[in-house]
Parts: C-alpha cells; sequence; structure tokens
C-alpha cells in the first residue's frame, strides 16, 4: 500500500533553517550538492522517535517559487500508473515525472482541494 516515505521543506534563508531544525528536532543533516545550480543544492535528514527508532525522511532545499510549500511524498510502484489515477480522480499533475539520478522519480500533484503533494518511484533494482 503507497506510504508517506518523505517530506521537503522549502526555506528562504537554507542557513537559518537548517540551524532551527537542527536545534530544535537534533536532526542531522546531510548535503546533496549542485554544482550546476546551487540554488537546487538539497539537505536530507532522517527523523527518529523518543526511543531511536527510524521515522520518515525528510529534506529541506530553498523555496523555489513563493507558493511552494511543504510537500509530502508518497511511494508508489510506478508514477506514471499514479498520475493517470489522479487525473482520472480529479487531481492535477502539476509536476511532470523528473528523474532523480541514481535513486527514482517524482511527480508532484494537487488533489482535489487543491492541496500539493508529491508521488516517488524508486529505481528497480
Amino acid at each position: 500500500m503507497p506510504t508517506v516515505q518523505h517530506f521537503e521543506i522549502p526555506a528562504d534563508d537554507v542557513e537559518r533553517a537548517l540551524k532551527f531544525y537542527k536545534g530544535v528536532f537534533d536532526w542531522t543533516m546531510q548535503k546533496l550538492g549542485n554544482p550546476e545550480d546551487p540554488m537546487k543544492d538539497y539537505w536530507f535528514f532522517d527523523t527518529k522517535d523518543e526511543n531511536g527508532n527510524k521515522g520518515i525522511g525528510g529534506g529541506l532545499m530553498k523555496r523555489q517559487a513563493p507558493e511552494h510549500s511543504v510537500t509530502n511524498y508518497i511511494t508508489v510502484p510506478s508514477v506514471d500508473d499514479y498520475a493517470s489515477k489522479i487525473e482520472e480522480a480529479g487531481g492535477k499533475v502539476i509536476m511532470p515525472k523528473t528523474e532523480i539520478p541514481e535513486m527514482g522519480f517524482i511527480i508532484v500533484f494537487l488533489d482535489t482541494e487543491n492541496n500539493m503533494f508529491g508521488l516517488y518511484e524508486a529505481i528497480k533494482k
């Protein structure tokens, strides 16, 4: 069954946001740099519960547009199949299938209530 596996936080001031989340939640960040476009640098982090058990993963990046908000990503077997289901159910794909090198593919969509979500399909090994 598809499940929320990742969330993404946009930030106007990335360094300030990194300091905030590290200070409040003690999240360890790992930078994935983008030498072609530093505006698209990305910081991955893992969350843990009070007992140290792994929670869902997260990421932080520079806000790309004023409407760029927190996005939850749902893991699915095929973003193409689910994009069709979304549109048939009245949703709208707003970012088409995009490759994340060595990881998989994502799309971003709006549900019928204008809430933004992403879908993630892992590379099949």
